[in-house]
């Protein structure tokens, strides 16, 4: 694969920094058996400075046939693409706030997945004798087969994609189905339209498929199409994942907030790789595994990627614990509320197990994260450290503080309506100004500490007969002033720890103090360094 196509979320510069997608049609041919797709993207350019060329993000493996702009067709040497950036020269400049229609014909043999999801690109594969298609691209990007801004902050104000299939295969696409037409050659187009998707959401998933589906009624008045597309033999699995679909959607819109895509679908599809948020057709590959927890721990963290990556978009991959981080504490959250305390602060306690903190979790600007390098470990903390910082921020500003934040983060609003909802791009400092806002106090010290250093704050303790005293020990030059819980004697007291110490005077007589009791706060673990040999 190219070095650049390989990237995803690389500088928006030149004449991508001013391509705005408002409106895209990409029309789709696949051949499975030559493992082989022929394309044609028509866009709506809305340009905000001058332009003399126009680039795209498109895998250089690719063949462009031909590029038209406003109807006239570009000489061949107008355009190039020796690296994985198909620029092309404009007839004339075109000024800020003209639009521009562009089409864009190409075809070739697209970049096979090396591992999918985690090393992304196409999977063929095969179910009942027939071809059982994927794409997974969220590392690598939409590029990989259609031409694209493949940045993170760079969301498309509508979508329609045609998918154009053998006959008897189904094309399960993102957003809602507009028309299925079968053709003269045996073959059958799938016309799907979606609202403001993310480019990496956009996905293919093709094969023998059936559709499983029935209706959600939302508490917020609204009817959710539940839609579930499997291989045939596994009707029973996927009705009863589309009954546990039914609860995650009371879950989530009783705790963040109304389905955002609720006048598309909440769309799964069964495929031959793990798993993928794709929005509105969320890629399940967990093979219908009975959990002795209750529930289907993949179906769920995909479907909150609805909420936190398809309506909250990070800002760019530096900030993808967004994504992952929030997405993951919902499990937990989930289990408390489904099956009680019990089962949230044991998935609590399974995530810490994991967590490595060797690199920042928000890398700083102008670096690139690599997900996949396990020495950083930075694609592993993510997920679980993320999901622990939620934690500690839930113990330090409460739920009547977080929630209504996590709301607003979401949604930009803490009045979301089904129908009035618009996806927002977000920077982990968008998290912080909000809960500033909310608690009327700094948290520089908090996101500094968890956010943009590696290691984690240790607390000390020193006891001298009926005195303790506290101190944090924190890699930022803000100081960590996290406040600590100790249980002695019956009851929970909670210390501040202005200037990141404290010194408590305990009731005589006092043998044993419990620090931390309930396990709130994010911090080095000796035992689990130990159990680590670190």
């Amino acid at each position: 694969m190219a070095e650049r196509t390989a990237q995803s979320d690389l500088p928006l510069e030149g004449p991508r920094a001013a391509m705005e997608l408002q409106y895209v049609v990409l029309s789709l041919a696949i051949d499975p058996e030559r493992r082989s797709i022929a394309g044609e993207g028509s866009y709506r350019v809305l340009l905000s400075e001058p332009q003399s060329t126009l680039a795209f993000d498109l895998d250089p493996r690719f063949t462009v046939s031909a590029i038209s702009v406003n109807g006239a067709a570009l000489d061949r040497g107008a355009w190039r693409n020796p690296d994985g950036l198909l620029t092309m020269q404009l007839p004339a400049a075109a000024g800020a706030g003209d639009v521009l229609e562009v089409s864009i014909s190409y075809a070739g043999r697209p970049h096979e997945a090396l591992s999918a999801p985690w090393e992304g690109g196409f999977v063929w594969s095969q179910a009942n004798g027939q071809p059982w298609i994927a794409t997974a691209v969220q590392g690598e990007g939409c590029d990989l087969f259609w031409p694209c801004i493949d940045h993170s902050s760079s969301r498309i104000g509508a979508m329609e994609t045609l998918v154009t299939v053998p006959a008897g295969l189904v094309a399960a696409g993102n957003g809602a189905l507009l028309a299925t037409v079968e053709n003269d050659d045996n073959t059958t187009t799938f016309h799907w339209r979606a609202r403001n998707p993310s480019n990496y959401g956009i996905s293919l998933q093709i094969g023998p498929f059936e559709l499983s589906e029935r209706m959600y009624e939302s508490r917020y008045g609204n009817s959710i199409p539940i839609q579930f597309w499997h291989l045939p033999e596994n009707k029973a699995g996927a009705r009863r994942l589309i009954a546990e679909m039914v609860d995650y959607l009371d879950f989530f819109e009783s705790t963040i907030g109304p389905y955002p895509f609720g006048d598309e679908k909440a769309g799964v599809v069964e495929t031959p790789h793990l798993g993928m948020e794709h929005q509105t057709i969320n890629a399940y590959g967990n093979q219908y595994r009975r959990d002795e927890l209750g529930y289907d721990w993949l179906l769920h963290h995909e479907f909150a990627h609805e909420w936190f990556a398809n309506q909250l978009t990070h800002a760019n991959i530096n900030h993808m614990w967004l994504h992952e981080g929030i997405g993951t504490w919902m499990q937990p959250l989930y289990l408390g509320w489904a099956r009680g305390e019990m089962f949230y602060n044991a998935e609590m306690w399974r995530q810490r197990q994991s967590i490595i903190s060797r690199v920042p979790l928000v890398p700083p600007e102008g670096t690139m994260p690599d997900y996949n390098d396990r020495a950083a470990g930075w694609g592993t903390d993510i997920y679980a450290k993320g999901a622990w910082i939620m934690h500690s921020l839930r113990y330090l500003v409460g739920d009547d503080v977080l929630f209504p934040a996590l709301q607003e983060l979401t949604y930009g609003t803490n009045n979301p309506v089904p129908g009035e909802i618009a996806p927002v791009l977000r920077t982990t400092d968008d998290f912080r100004q909000i809960l500033e806002a909310r608690t009327g106090y700094p948290l520089d010290w908090f996101f500094d500490t968890y956010f943009y250093q590696a290691e984690l704050p240790r607390l000390r303790s020193r006891r001298e007969g009926d005195v303790l005293t506290l101190e944090w020990e924190a890699p930022s030059d803000s100081g960590f002033d996290m406040p600590v819980e100790l249980r002695f004697g019956g009851t929970t007291r909670r210390i501040a720890m202005d200037g990141g110490s404290a010194t408590v005077t305990l009731p005589e007589g006092t043998r044993h103090v419990q620090i931390d009791p309930r396990n709130q706060i994010l911090m080095y673990d000796e035992a689990i360094a130990a159990a680590r040999g670190t």
